[in-house]
């Protein structure tokens, strides 16, 4: 078989598909940068709803940077500071910068644990900071157990470079989602049939997509399947300080406090692109309770630092402990009210979405909407609503979801006249769609009471002289 011109000039990395561009998670976004929605310019345009960014509280730190121009080196206050932090910083980062952010991570799980600053490892976002986990633990060809659904960049972050597997563990419906015993000991075996060496689990809590928060029972069982197993627990928990309602957020690191474990086998990602809403900050953080883990992140950190600039101004800022509390408390009563605003809205249209109490983002049901119960059915409902109702949500398939008929829809991304437009739209097309399901069952009836057979004259005929088996009472019952 010939070799394209890019597989001959392009390594095996650049030229596979793992990262996962082609899939409708990705799909929806280059839609949504073809035909951008704004309020005057393109009303029409597609409303940005797959992307899981928080711009709830940008004022909070607008208000805080005025307030203190010294923290930048690109002010006339703070620019004394531009050699020192624009020459060449080594891997660990600014200590400043460390402690500040242990600190952080301890006030955003409640103050009821603390984390050491010389555990912290720093990358490019989250994404970097998965990826360096999985250089770090595995192998090519190694495998990680994730629950499903699942976020779906996963697959790229830990696979793409890295050559690792992941292997869902299916969660459904019946019991909300909860990643259950079984589930993972069911994944585990076939993975072992199959001849995958399992290096561990990795999960997203609170969840991507789900919105939900582990409860300590769950994360007890979870903890106890990796010692048995000796295999790496990785937590993902970049939406520790986005819950705005119980239950409320439990971390990992608080349950190896309450029971023995091997610490070596647990890892935290950490991210301030989701808590603090700052994504182009590029702050990923790996702590890890292994020794040998932070040491070999360190040496990886060189292909994903987080800038100077960017570690002075975030020292500065998140070691100022009023800003801090005042910020975790507005995010969440504005996260609070922005879900109330959109899932009664969307209840008000007869949707309803998974019960959460975290997260950026809703996981709404629209199995009602599908023709049929398949991949195929969510598939053909999601073009349209891209493409006619022109929002983009994104297809629970593409999280890995077992069962056809979920979508995730991001709802911290916008302003609320945005909201009130996206709502807007779902109104009119369930009600479109409501009144095409009546008129199909109208004309089904109809064809199906023009084809069944009489052997009476229905106009003379008693009702109480039908038989029950008889067609045309079947079809009126």
């Amino acid at each position: 078989m010939a070799l394209s011109k890019n597989q001959q000039l392009l390594s095996k990395i650049a030229t596979n598909d793992r990262h996962g561009e082609n899939s409708p998670y990705f799909d929806g976004w280059k839609a949504y940068d073809k035909n951008p929605y704004h309020p005057i310019d393109n009303c029409e345009g597609v409303i940005q709803m797959g992307l899981a960014e928080n711009q709830l509280c940008f004022d909070l730190i607008q208000k805080w940077i005025r307030r203190n121009p010294k923290a930048s080196i690109c002010t006339a206050e703070g620019v004394h500071e531009f050699k020192n932090i624009a020459i060449f910083q080594d891997y660990n980062g600014f200590k400043e910068f460390r402690q500040a952010v242990a600190n952080f991570m301890g006030k955003a799980r409640g103050g009821r644990v603390t984390f050491d600053p010389n555990r912290i490892v720093m990358s490019g976002g989250a994404t970097g900071a998965n990826e360096t986990v999985m250089f770090c633990l595995a192998n090519p060809g190694d495998a990680f157990l994730v629950p499903s659904p699942c976020y779906p960049a996963f697959d790229r972050d830990c696979g793409w470079r890295t050559g690792v597997q992941l292997i869902p563990v299916n969660c459904d419906s019946s019991n909300n989602f909860l990643i259950t015993k079984a589930a993972l000991e069911a994944a585990y075996e076939r993975a072992q049939q199959d001849h995958i060496n399992v290096k561990g689990l990795i999960i997203a809590n609170p969840s991507n997509p789900l919105g939900t928060v582990l409860d300590r029972d769950t994360l007890r069982s979870l903890v106890s399947f990796i010692n048995e197993k000796k295999i790496h627990l990785v937590s993902d928990e970049i939406y520790a300080a986005s819950v705005f309602s119980t239950p409320s957020f439990v971390s990992v690191s608080e349950i190896i406090e309450e029971m023995e474990c091997d610490r070596d086998l647990i890892h935290i990602v950490y991210s301030l692109s989701k808590d603090m809403g700052l994504p182009g900050f590029r702050v990923g953080i790996v702590y890890s309770y292994n020794d040998a883990v932070v040491n070999c992140g360190r040496k990886m950190s060189s292909f994903g630092l987080v800038s100077s600039q960017t570690q002075h101004l975030l020292a500065s800022m998140l070691s100022d402990n009023e800003f801090v509390d005042n910020f975790l408390k507005e995010n969440s009563k504005r996260l609070a009210k922005r879900h109330s605003m959109f899932t009664k809205g969307l209840e008000k249209v007869g949707i309803a979405c998974l019960k959460s109490s975290a997260g950026l983002f809703v996981w709404m049901d629209l199995r009602r909407l599908l023709k049929e119960q398949t991949l195929e059915s969510e598939m053909n409902l999601w073009r349209v609503i891209i493409n006619e109702v022109k929002l983009n949500v994104s297809p629970g398939s593409s999280f890995h979801c077992s069962e056809p008929g979920w979508f995730r829809v991001c709802f911290a991304n916008m302003d609320d006249d945005t909201v009130e437009v996206a709502l807007e739209r779902i109104r009119v097309f369930v009600e479109k769609q409501q009144v095409k399901s009546k008129r199909k069952f109208q004309n089904n009836l109809k064809l199906k009471l023009s084809c069944t057979p009489r052997r009476y004259d229905e106009s003379v005929m008693s009702p109480h002289m039908m038989s029950p088996r008889s067609p045309l009472v079947r079809a009126r019952t």
